[in-house]
């Protein structure tokens, strides 16, 4: 697999490019990211779906900084898809020629079905396990739906439902119910299936989930694997699409570069959900080109990862932490120390993975700046544990590494992330146990050259060696429960 590689997707509405790098056989991080609203398809559906002269150029035009973009990153491979634009244009030939002359490009167009599976596989590779979900991506001119259950995409289906289409053929003649007529049509399409889970794809739906986690003020600034009910998306819905002017669409937190089709697309999503029975929501920022890429990654094992890897986990590991032996100590030691203590400290035993991936982590941000270690290892755990995570787990773990070592989390972080950490107790305890982790390796021992023996609220520390070091730290931690004490 190359070590750089870029993709590029035209689509109805924009021209997207993204750039990964490989930092090991299954590890990679964005490189880079572009994206140019050239609107391929404008006035395409009310002239049979021919392109037109104008937004042809403005296709082309991007498309050649793209590749002096990627040749400016030395990319290795150069993947150029598109979807329902040019799969539907009579005169899309004129077009691919023109760009492989030109720019020496081949572009290749997709099927609807394998526009809905790239999208499908990114989510069953890059989004928390999910089971009996469908992944809906809601594009210009064509809308892509795929069954996922754990890490298996099946049901690949194209509709021909586009927030474009639909715009110049509905709604900018203000025929709304022919527009409902339209998608419901072409919706009974969709097979039957047991669906407990919306996935949302693409712009339509991130700009949706991104007002909704403004109204709610949600306190990370992540929309990737964003969950929230349905109810919360069904009220949204229904006030986007009886506001009456571009200024409502504001105060709804609607960008301006949507208004002109954030209603189809709302609409669309509209008649799904009322005909499917889904519980819960989450989105998803990865879709065609994280497919394209994985697919290319991930060809030789059926397009997944190995079992219990992670690429994001992987991706901080290679890049960020130097000295592996004491990241894999640490996270041993810790849990140690849960599988001691957890029943006395009264935490459920789904905690002891967070735990020890924070100890693991913990060292990365040394790479940035040893003398604030715990503040950039916070950050990077927040921004660049992107994939296969809740944003449950991301805070949390990132917060224990925040206050690692000596402190416990402040009442202000707290209070500002109640909506996604465990209870106080929980946190506080957690992050005493990594920081008891980092105490009793302070002479950073090879392997663990000691014996840890819990018994009647006592951690005995059992070592031939005098383990100064740790006995001081040890005692400058903090700890709630008054009753335990570590003895060595």
């Amino acid at each position: 697999m190359a070590k750089r590689v870029a993709i590029i997707d035209i689509g109805s509405n924009s021209v997207r490019m993204v750039i990964y790098e490989k930092v090991s056989r299954f590890a990679f991080h964005l490189l880079h990211e572009e994206k140019s609203k050239v609107r391929i398809s404008e006035d395409a559906y009310k002239h049979g779906g021919a392109l037109q002269e104008t937004p042809m150029q403005r296709a082309f035009d991007a498309l050649s900084d793209f590749i002096q973009i990627s040749n400016s990153f030395k990319t290795n491979k150069l993947f150029c898809v598109a979807t329902s634009a040019l799969r539907d244009a009579p005169n899309k030939k004129d077009f691919l020629q023109k760009v492989k002359k030109e720019l020496k490009l081949n572009i290749k167009i997709i099927s609807g079905e394998k526009e809905a599976y790239f999208g499908g596989i990114a989510c069953a590779n890059l989004l928390p396990m999910q089971e009996n979900a469908l992944s809906i991506d809601i594009g210009g001119g064509s809308t892509e739906l795929a069954y996922i259950d754990k890490n298996n995409v099946s049901h690949p289906l194209s509709l021909k439902l586009g927030t474009v289409r639909l715009k110049e053929l509905y709604f900018d003649a203000d025929d709304i119910e022919g527009a409902i007529r339209y998608i419901d049509e072409q919706l009974q399409m969709l097979p039957a299936m047991k669906v407990e889970t919306l996935i949302g794809i693409g712009g339509t739906f991130r700009a949706i989930s991104s007002s909704i986690m403004k109204r709610e003020t949600y306190p990370l600034n992540k929309l990737h694997a964003y969950e929230f009910k349905v109810t919360h998306l069904q009220e949204f819905i229904e006030e986007l699409l009886d506001a009456k002017s571009n200024k409502e669409l504001k105060s709804l937190f609607i960008n301006s570069n949507r208004f002109d089709v954030i209603k189809p697309g709302t609409l669309i999503l509209q008649r799904l959900i009322k005909k499917i029975n889904i519980s819960k929501v989450i989105t998803s920022g990865v879709g065609v080109r994280e497919g394209v890429y994985l697919s290319d990654l991930l060809r030789n094992s059926k397009h997944k990862f190995p079992h219990n890897y992670n690429t994001s986990v992987r991706y901080i590991i290679d890049s960020h932490i130097k000295d592996r032996q004491f990241s894999n100590n640490l996270s041993l030691l810790a849990k140690k120390l849960f599988d001691l203590t957890h029943e006395y400290f009264g935490i459920d035993y789904k905690y002891r993975y967070n735990l020890a991936l924070a100890a693991k982590l913990y060292p990365a941000g040394s790479s940035v700046h040893f003398y604030s270690q715990n503040k950039h290892t916070y950050y990077l755990i927040k921004s660049a544990l992107e994939f296969g995570f809740r944003h449950h787990d991301i805070m949390l773990i990132a917060t224990l590494t925040k206050y690692a070592k000596n402190k416990l989390p402040s009442s202000t972080h707290l209070q500002l992330y109640k909506k996604l950490l465990p209870k106080e107790q929980i946190t506080k305890t957690l992050s005493f146990l990594l920081s008891l982790s980092i105490a009793l390796l302070s002479h950073r021992p090879r392997n663990l050259d000691f014996e840890l023996v819990f018994e009647k609220n006592t951690l005995h520390v059992n070592s031939s060696k005098k383990l100064y070091l740790a006995k001081e730290a040890v005692l400058k931690l903090e700890c709630e429960h008054n009753s335990f004490s570590v003895k060595f």
